[in-house]
C-alpha cells in the first residue's frame, strides 16, 4: 500500500481542492490516503468543543471518502490517542487530562477520563468511517511521559518503567479497538517503541494487533509482529517553517527507504505491507505552516513514481513530468520549468515568486538606496522632513515597486482563498508576505 498523508492540523484544503488531487494521486501510483483530522473533524455533543471554526461537515467527511472511492484510495483516519494531543488539551475543559499540568501535549493515561475521552473520539470518527479497514492511532512523541505526579506514583509502585506504562496504555486503546470493532487493523508510529525492550514488547503483544513503520527490523522480529509499514516525507520535515520543498533532499530519503525495502525479504516471516508518505503541515498544533501542499505536489509526483519504478528511473521521470504538465524538473535546484497543469499550479509558481524575489527586493530597495539612507532615514521619517529633491530621486522607484507587489499579491490572496479557508490564508500571509511588504508599506506612506 502506498498511503500519502494529509496533515489537516494546518492549512486543510478546502473538499473542492481535494476532488481535483484525489485523482492525481492515483495516477502517480498512491492507492490510500492517512489522514490527520484533528481539529477538522465535525466533532459533536460532548466533543463540540475540539472542532475548528472551518471543520469539515459530516457532508464533507462523506464527500472525500465518495472520492477516495472514486479513484480507488483506501482511506485510513489518523486519531493521535497519546501524544500530540495539543488540539484536546488547550480546552479548559480537559486540561485536568494532561500528564504535565504546564504543557497541553500529553494524556496522563492514569486518570480514568482519558480514556474514556479517547473512546468517544475514536468512535465518533470511526462512526464516520464505516468503509474504512485500518485506524491509526498516532502514539508517537509522547513528551513528558513519566514526569507527572500519578505516573511516578504509578513506576515506582509497579516497579516499572515509562516503557511499560506507554505499552499498558496502547494495550487499553488496542483492547477497545478490537472488542468494538471487530476486523479493525491499527497502525502506529513506532519511535515509543524503539525504547522498548524485546522482552517488554513480546509479553504486551501488541505485536499481534499492530503494524509499526520502522528500520529498527531486527528487533521487531524479535518480538514477533508479523508486518512493518515504512513512513517516509514529501514535505513538512526539513524545518517548521519551511516554505519552498527541498525535492533532492526528499527524493534521496525515498531512495534510502527503496535499500531497506530490499532487505526485508532476509527478514522473512517478517512482510512490508505499505509506505506511508508523510506531508506534515505543522510540526505540533502550535508551531506555523509549513509547505502548502500546492507548493509539494512535484515533491511528492517524484517520491511517489520512485517508489512505483523502484528508483527514479526514466519512465519515472517521464511520468512525473507528463502527469504534471512540465517541461523538466531540476532536483538539486528544487525548480520546475513549464506551466505545469497540476491543482493549485498557480500557488506554486506565485509561492516561488514570494520566496525567492518579495523580501529581497524590498531589503534591496530599502537598505543599499543610498538616498534613503542619506535623506529618509528612520529619523526623518519619525520627524517628519526631508528635502523633495533627494526624495524625488528614489521615489517613483519606490512606488512602483510597492504597487507591483501589491497587485500580485491581491492576485496570490485570490488564488489562496480558492483552495483555503481565510484562517489559512491570513496566516500564511503574515507569516511570508506582510514581514516584508509592511516595511515598505510603512516607507510609502512616510514618503508620501
Amino acid at each position: 500500500m502506498r498511503l500519502v498523508h494529509l496533515d489537516l492540523k494546518g492549512a486543510a484544503p478546502r473538499v473542492s481542492y481535494l476532488e481535483q488531487v484525489f485523482p492525481l494521486l492515483s495516477q502517480l501510483g498512491a492507492n490510500g490516503v492517512l489522514i490527520e483530522y484533528e481539529d477538522m473533524f465535525p466533532f459533536k455533543g460532548e466533543l463540540e468543543v475540539l472542532r475548528s471554526p472551518y471543520a469539515y461537515s459530516e457532508e464533507d467527511i462523506e464527500r472525500i471518502q465518495q472520492l477516495a472511492e472514486q479513484h480507488k484510495l483506501e482511506v485510513v483516519p489518523l486519531v493521535q490517542t497519546f501524544g500530540h494531543v495539543e488540539f484536546i488539551l488547550k480546552h479548559e475543559k480537559y486540561q485536568h487530562l494532561r500528564e504535565v499540568e504546564r504543557f497541553p501535549n500529553s494524556f496522563n493515561p492514569h486518570v480514568p477520563d482519558t480514556l474514556a475521552l479517547l473512546k468517544s473520539i475514536l468512535s465518533q470518527v470511526i462512526e464516520k468511517h464505516r468503509r474504512s479497514t485500518w485506524i491509526h492511532i498516532g502514539a508517537d512523541e509522547v513528551f513528558h511521559l513519566g514526569e507527572g505526579m500519578d505516573s511516578k506514583n504509578w513506576m515506582s509502585h509497579n516497579k516499572g518503567d515509562v516503557g511499560t506504562m506507554f505499552l499498558k496504555h496502547i494495550k487499553e486503546v488496542l483492547g477497545f479497538l478490537t472488542a468494538q470493532y471487530w476486523g479493525l487493523r491499527v497502525l502506529m508510529w513506532d519511535d515509543m517503541l524503539r525504547k522498548i525492550s524485546v522482552g517488554a514488547l513480546r509479553v504486551a503483544l501488541v505485536a499481534r494487533a499492530c503494524p509499526a513503520a520502522v528500520p529498527f527490523l531486527t528487533k521487531y522480529v524479535e518480538s514477533g509482529f508479523e508486518a512493518v509499514w515504512f513512513a517516509s516525507a514529501f514535505k513538512g520535515t526539513t524545518g517548521p517553517a519551511q516554505a519552498w520543498t527541498p525535492l533532492s533532499y526528499h527524493l534521496k530519503n525515498h531512495l534510502s527507504w527503496l535499500k531497506v525495502m530490499q532487505a526485508v525479504p532476509r527478514l522473512a516471516p517478517l512482510r512490508l505491507q505499505g509506505v506511508v508518505l508523510t506531508g506534515w503541515q505543522r510540526y505540533d498544533h502550535y508551531s506555523v505552516l509549513c509547505e502548502l501542499l500546492p507548493v509539494s505536489i512535484p515533491s511528492l509526483a517524484i517520491c511517489l513514481q520512485t517508489l512505483v519504478n523502484g528508483g527514479f528511473t526514466e519512465e519515472a521521470k517521464r511520468k512525473v513530468l507528463d502527469v504534471l504538465g512540465l517541461e523538466s524538473v531540476q532536483l538539486e535546484q528544487s525548480t520546475c520549468e513549464g506551466r505545469g497543469a497540476f491543482p493549485g499550479v498557480e500557488i506554486y509558481h506565485m509561492v516561488e515568486q514570494v520566496n525567492g524575489h518579495l523580501k529581497e527586493s524590498i531589503l534591496k530597495a530599502l537598505e543599499e538606496e543610498s538616498a534613503i539612507k542619506g535623506w529618509f532615514s528612520p529619523y526623518h521619517r519619525k520627524r517628519q522632513f526631508g528635502n523633495p529633491r533627494n526624495m524625488e530621486s528614489f521615489g517613483s522607484k519606490v512606488l512602483k515597486l510597492h504597487e507591483d507587489w501589491e497587485s500580485f499579491v491581491r492576485d496570490l490572496r485570490a488564488q489562496l482563498e480558492r483552495i483555503y479557508f481565510p484562517d489559512t490564508v491570513e496566516e500564511w500571509m503574515e507569516e511570508n508576505v506582510n514581514p516584508y511588504l509592511d516595511q515598505l508599506r510603512d516607507l510609502v506612506r512616510d514618503y508620501r
